[in-house]
């Protein structure tokens, strides 16, 4: 089955099993592995009218490889995107979708809730080629006005946030953004292609690391970039081409069988999320749980509007700061400590001291990241064994 219109007519997990899938003569079931840096020609001819454009025909695995291209083919089908650009990481995807796009003397406005190493981009990275960054509450629509009331070559925000799981209205944001002349990007990693689809509300590009749920099992690296086939054929491809910002084939091919199980994961790991937030709610030495899902989230009607389900991940937080949260976390037996999520074991990490460490104290408090703040990325295990982990967690709460 190729990538074509016809595709869209089946559902989700069906398109996760069979869409972009080209067999090769020997007809195998699971799609071919082509690791090769590079390909040959008939004739020097065809080399030449490849390098022109003149022909189709494949050159260097920087530039393009099938089994690469499976995987792009994949998820642009799922996103109901264009075009989909694979890389090597997802700050890969996110730092290419970006500096692509931008030049000296222009302006990016973002959230200030976003992932440790996309804040760095903005706030440092960018000022440093001359491009002027503005940071905004996202939830302050007012705040966003204000930013947007200039012209602006970028706009960058996450939904659900990472760590804290702010709902931002992608939409709202998006016809401001595109008003003073703004491509919109959005880190949807938190949501999955499953749950969000920012393109439907006016996003213009969408990024994700693959290594979290498309992988979703802890093995490879990798990220993607998806929106309008010009800007991706245009902008972003002559950058990644000569940037050499390429997905390994073998790294592909694992997330392409990652893809087959993603419907199943996030229905499983989603259900298990909700469990256990309900779990934490109100529990002794809890003071807060923050789950899209829950009635008691802040933009929980917006959530609700937005996205159809409502994230694999939970944060909250514990009284007593870092030495209680560093408490809770190492009475736990059957969830590991580890700053990656998305995956199929179960996952806490502290995001002050590890993925929003380098943002500083300051920044983490406008975000409500307290030092008592823990991330969960919930799993595939069974809720009841989850349960009775955290419970061993909440004991050492109680013994301190």
């Amino acid at each position: 089955m190729s990538n074509d219109s016809t595709d869209r007519a089946y559902r989700p997990a069906t398109r996760l099993l069979h869409s972009g899938v080209e067999r090769t003569p020997f007809g195998e079931t699971s799609e071919a592995m082509f690791l090769t840096s590079g390909f040959v020609y008939d004739n020097a001819e065809q080399a030449e009218a490849t390098f022109t454009g003149d022909v189709t025909h494949y050159q260097y695995s920087r530039f393009g490889n099938p089994t690469v291209e499976a995987l792009e083919k994949r998820l642009a089908d799922l996103e109901g995107a264009e075009a989909c650009i694979a890389t090597s990481t997802g700050m890969g995807a996110v730092s290419s979708a970006l500096l692509s796009h931008v030049k000296a003397g222009d302006r990016v406005v973002a959230s200030r809730a976003l992932f440790g190493s996309c804040h760095w981009i903005v706030a440092n990275l960018l000022p440093r080629y001359g491009v002027e960054t503005v940071f905004v509450d996202g939830g302050d629509m007012d705040a966003w006005a204000e930013a947007l009331a200039r012209p602006t070559a970028a706009v960058l925000l996450e939904s659900p946030s990472n760590p804290m799981l702010d709902i931002l209205d992608i939409r709202a944001i998006s016809d401001l953004a595109h008003q003073a002349g703004a491509l919109v990007v959005v880190d949807n990693v938190f949501a999955t292609p499953l749950l969000q689809k920012p393109l439907e509300l006016g996003a213009d590009v969408v990024v994700y690391s693959c290594t979290k749920h498309i992988d979703g099992q802890g093995r490879v690296l990798g990220g993607a970039v998806l929106g309008r086939k010009d800007w991706i054929t245009d902008t972003l491809q002559p950058f990644t081409r000569n940037t050499g910002n390429a997905l390994s084939p073998f790294n592909a091919w694992v997330m392409l069988k990652g893809l087959e199980t993603l419907a199943l994961r996030v229905r499983a790991m989603t259900d298990n999320a909700a469990a256990v937030a309900d779990h934490l709610a109100g529990a002794e030495g809890v003071t807060r749980v923050f789950y899209p899902g829950r009635p008691d989230h802040p933009q929980y009607a917006l959530a609700q509007a937005q996205m159809s389900g409502a994230s694999t991940l939970v944060a909250f937080e514990v009284a007593g700061g870092k030495a209680r949260a560093f408490a809770f976390m190492n009475a736990l037996r059957l969830i590991a400590i580890s700053n990656n999520l998305g995956d199929a074991r179960s996952m806490v990490t502290h995001p002050a001291t590890t993925t929003h460490m380098k943002i500083g104290a300051e920044e983490r408090a406008r975000l409500g990241i307290t030092d008592g703040v823990i991330r969960f990325s919930v799993g595939l295990e069974d809720s009841a064994d989850l349960k009775d982990d955290l419970d061993r967690g909440l004991a050492a709460l109680r013994s301190r």
